[in-house]
């Protein structure tokens, strides 16, 4: 059971939602704004949403409570746990989510890769949180100057740099220039196949600055998560779940919901 009062939903909260699921292309910048609907109905899950911002709001402000770290708490998870949200975030040590959400133990279940990067046992973590833990709240947080993003954006223009001083042919150039998305698939960097694609879309798409990169980033790893799973496609479906896709600001220590 959640152990935190019930707060009010803000009307204002952009889900993931199964009336999005037909998103395929981060590129679009019309499809990315599709990618978060607005949601004003009373679920756990934006409750949930609700309780998390405002802790990081107590942590941004200095005022937080850090909730559920005592003696009896931490006995009383000896045996099960029953979190009420699933976080994949970046492995950044400025960026830990149960201390940016002013959170306890036992509240959320984490799990932190650089650049929110997915991989197969990345996603059946994920899916053990929904299907095992049955948590109702996915949230995707990436964060403002992430290194993995900065990394990805570098073994980018090495790349494209490499194929214009490498392929003379301009034809033959331009073909692969167009096709990039599958010589970025065929890489052996992690970065460049699971970041660098998002920045890659995002300059297709006309975006250009690492802000925008981060946000198209983070709308590619919604699109991974829910193409990639059956699981967490019949969650939605079914309105047991909702995910979120969020930022965290260095400079004011909150966390922006993404809105395209």
């Amino acid at each position: 059971m959640p152990r935190h009062r019930h707060l009010r939903s803000r009307t204002h909260h952009q889900l993931y939602s199964r009336d999005s699921m037909m998103y395929r292309n981060p590129a679009d910048i019309e499809a990315i704004r599709g990618i978060m609907t607005d949601s004003t109905q009373e679920t756990t899950a934006n409750s949930t949403w609700s309780r998390m911002l405002a802790g990081n709001r107590r942590f941004a402000e200095g005022n937080a409570e850090h909730p559920w770290r005592d003696k009896e708490t931490r006995e009383s998870l000896i045996d099960t746990q029953n979190p009420d949200a699933a976080v994949l975030s970046c492995s950044d040590s400025r960026v830990p989510p149960e201390i940016i959400f002013d959170a306890g133990l036992g509240d959320m279940f984490t799990v932190r890769t650089a650049g929110e990067m997915l991989d197969q046992a990345v996603l059946q973590t994920l899916e053990y949180a929904v299907s095992s833990l049955h948590v109702s709240l996915l949230v995707v947080l990436s964060h403002q100057h992430c290194a993995a993003v900065a990394q990805a954006e570098k073994e980018l223009d090495a790349l494209t740099e490499h194929l214009t001083h490498e392929i003379t042919d301009a034809q033959e150039r331009e073909r692969i220039m167009e096709d990039l998305d599958e010589v970025i698939a065929s890489s052996s960097s992690e970065f460049l196949k699971n970041i660098g694609i998002s920045v890659w879309q995002a300059r297709m798409a006309g975006l250009d600055s690492r802000d925008d990169y981060e946000q198209v980033h983070i709308a590619h790893t919604i699109e991974q998560l829910v193409t990639s799973s059956e699981m967490i496609r019949d969650a939605l479906a079914h309105e047991r779940l909702m995910i979120v896709g969020a930022r965290y600001r260095l400079d004011t220590g909150l966390v922006e919901v993404l809105s395209f």
